[in-house]
């Protein structure tokens, strides 16, 4: 369903049991709710599962402008509001992990459980010092195709790389530009430091985008969390390894009940 909250129309969907336990997924800088396509339709069969495509991805509709990362945070909340959720499984991939800390630390009551995938966080990297954003303003369709490869380092992958091609191809370069100063910009380090909810930290063994050192740390830094590392996955295993995304979630949910 579409629904408006303010300087932008959010696309969210809802599958599962209604008086499951509801676990949103969060996508990452302009991966959209496709995502987490795969691995939700699995945990649909015990838990209401949403997700939604954030500002700036998807058929979600807005304006550069309105790419905060005030609003990212507000928007989260507002999709659990719009479907009636007092509380829920947080999930979230890659960059939507800075938005996933900021939504438990701010609103703990809102989250029971934290789960992080390959997550890009606190970053706090001033703008000019931002290569990747060069890139994306200087040749934009050569730096998403060097980002789709560095995503997806897993042979016999080349299907998955097209589908990226197009989940991406949703997002308008403007909107790409601005997720990403947001992101450049936010440093999460003090959310992360007042989280207390039991938080799954999964990580692809092969992630070129953001080193395995950097869930480590992550871990270290929560006092309830756990790190499950993904052999031979690259930077979006909701996409290349739903399997074992799923069940390494509903074996955590399990566990920390």
């Amino acid at each position: 369903m579409f629904f408006d909250v303010p300087g932008a129309k959010l696309y969210a969907s809802r599958s599962g049991p209604a008086g499951g336990q509801a676990i949103l997924a969060i996508g990452g800088w302009i991966g959209s709710s496709e995502l987490w396509q795969e691995p939700l339709a699995m945990l649909s069969e015990d838990h209401a599962v949403v997700s939604y495509d954030h500002r700036g991805t998807g058929i979600s509709i807005t304006t550069p402008e309105a790419i905060s990362f005030d609003n990212l945070v507000s928007d989260a909340l507002a999709v659990l509001d719009a479907y009636g959720i007092g509380q829920c499984v947080l999930a979230a991939e890659s960059a939507g992990a800075q938005t996933a800390l900021a939504v438990a630390a701010r609103y703990p009551d809102r989250v029971s459980h934290l789960v992080i995938v390959d997550g890009m966080y606190s970053r706090g990297v001033a703008v000019e010092s931002d290569p990747f954003l060069q890139g994306l303003r200087s040749n934009y369709a050569a730096t998403i195709e060097r980002f789709v490869q560095l995503c997806v380092p897993e042979t016999d992958s080349e299907h998955i790389k097209e589908w990226g091609r197009k989940l991406l191809a949703r997002a308008s370069p403007e909107a790409a530009i601005a997720l990403r100063i947001v992101g450049s910009e936010t440093d999460v380090t003090a959310d992360i430091a007042r989280i207390r909810q039991p938080t799954l930290v999964l990580h692809g063994s092969l992630d070129k985008i953001v080193p395995l050192d950097r869930a480590a740390d992550l871990v270290n830094a929560l006092p309830n969390a756990s790190l499950v590392v993904l052999d031979n996955a690259g930077h979006v295993p909701t996409l290349t390894r739903p399997v074992q995304v799923a069940n390494a979630i509903r074996s955590f949910l399990r566990s920390a009940a």
